[in-house]
């Protein structure tokens, strides 16, 4: 069965450049996942949060996908910590485009708590079931980030009402579904478990000498490479601090670090890349960290290809896109044993697990690999085939769709009945 999916992503557009502090995993999970159950001949219309002007209200994106942008507060960048003030805005503008354009969804895709907050007024108002994938758990943030964490704290009680309400729940990994179901008590059968993907088209191996060349690095350095967006919980300060270790073995190691605000890494804009370099000259590393800004995804497979080693060290991590990507590429994973990277990444296979905040131990397995270079090419070959078999957005958007189809869909009713409802309900929600 084609359906007319509605996708919300408040704060994260499939439009938007990535690697910035709130652009990352969730702007690619929303695109990626459109594009292939569009290709699979669903429509999907994803409404984002309008922050620039200069787009208009309603972009034909790709064949059978939309991007409707929101009007819900100040026009213009503000952090996703700020923007719950703005949701009952975001789904009254939301309700007069689904009116106007007489648009009778089959079902919502939430994507976030608040996305989910919208849903369920949604569903409330227009009787649309919702599925929603949260790709973070503000209990979770909040154990790992205690006061740093910024987000409104009436955000755990609203994503447990959002578990109660949603007709469906998708976990990205086992660690999340755990974390559903104990800290927020939700039903286990609402909850399915699909992980994000990887793009075949976008990522894919490349001659190491010759990615080296298009980047303009040395071919005979050891590369690691750290990917993604410049906030502390991602723990680079950790893999900075471990190049300092490195320092002591004599090897040519480099770390390449790719992210930021801006596509030139400028610390006035990034003030974690301020931070990290702080970092770099206590270790006495700074003339081994190269930090390059942000950079589109066309050329991301290159920094994947020419690194050695991957590394991904978050004190947790949801799940994770960037290790698939690189692995994808046949570049192994060292990465954190938490969350989503615990899953994707097999320890002593496709790359090791280590602790976070663990400087020490993520130098030993980085010096391990690195010195065993028919392990390392082993690891290799047990990434690309790791991911082809487990991880592709075909795959990805397949399993949705299937979860789709179980979800029980309202009769279509006539469209003057559907502007009726609104606007009886629109005034009561």
């Amino acid at each position: 069965m084609k359906r007319k999916i509605a996708f919300i992503s408040e704060h994260a557009s499939p439009l938007a450049s990535l690697g910035g502090v709130d652009s990352g995993g969730q702007n690619v999970y929303v695109a990626e996942l459109a594009k292939h159950l569009a290709s699979a001949g669903h429509h999907v219309d994803i409404f984002t949060r309008w922050e620039d002007a200069k787009l208009p209200k309603v972009i034909e994106w790709e064949n059978n996908i939309r991007v409707i942008h929101v009007k819900a507060g100040p026009m213009g960048l503000v952090p996703k910590e700020e923007l719950l003030p703005f949701m009952p805005a975001f789904k009254e503008d939301m309700i007069e485009f689904i009116s106007s354009e007489q648009i009778n969804y089959n079902l919502v895709h939430a994507n976030f708590f608040m996305s989910g907050l919208v849903a369920m007024w949604l569903k409330e108002v227009l009787n649309i079931p919702f599925v929603i994938t949260f790709h973070a758990l503000g209990y979770v943030r909040q154990i790992h980030q205690g006061k740093s964490d910024k987000f409104p704290p009436e955000r755990i009680e609203i994503e447990k009402q959002i578990v109660q309400y949603a007709d469906a729940v998708i976990a990205e990994c086992p660690q999340d579904k755990s974390d559903l179901i104990e800290y927020y008590n939700t039903p286990p059968e609402k909850i399915t478990i699909i992980p994000c993907g990887f793009s075949a088209k976008e990522f894919y191996p490349v001659n190491r000498e010759i990615a080296c060349t298009l980047l303009g690095l040395q071919p005979d350095e050891k590369i690691l490479l750290q990917l993604g967006r410049m906030v502390p919980r991602k723990g680079v300060d950790n893999v900075v601090r471990s190049l300092g270790r490195l320092k002591e073995t004599g090897v040519p190691y480099r770390l390449v670090v790719v992210g930021g605000e801006t596509d030139d890494p400028n610390p006035m804009a990034c003030p974690e890349i301020a931070r990290l370099q702080q970092v770099a000259r206590k270790e006495g590393v700074e003339d081994k960290v190269t930090f390059v800004g942000r950079k589109n995804r066309d050329i991301l497979k290159y920094y994947y290809c020419a690194a050695h080693l991957f590394i991904s060290t978050p004190w947790y991590e949801p799940f994770g896109i960037t290790p698939l990507e690189s692995m994808a590429c046949g570049t192994p994973v060292i990465g954190s044993n938490v969350g989503g990277i615990k899953f994707s990444v097999l320890d002593g296979k496709t790359g090791f697990l280590v602790p976070p905040n663990d400087p020490d131990a993520l130098a030993s397995k980085v010096h391990l690999l690195i010195s065993n270079p028919s392990l390392l090419q082993q690891m290799k070959k047990a990434s690309i085939q790791r991911v082809k078999e487990n991880f592709t957005w075909r795959k990805v958007a397949l399993l949705v769709a299937d979860l789709y189809q179980h979800i029980q869909v309202p009769a279509l009713v006539s469209e003057e009945t559907t502007k009726e409802s609104i606007n009886k309900k629109s005034q009561a929600a």
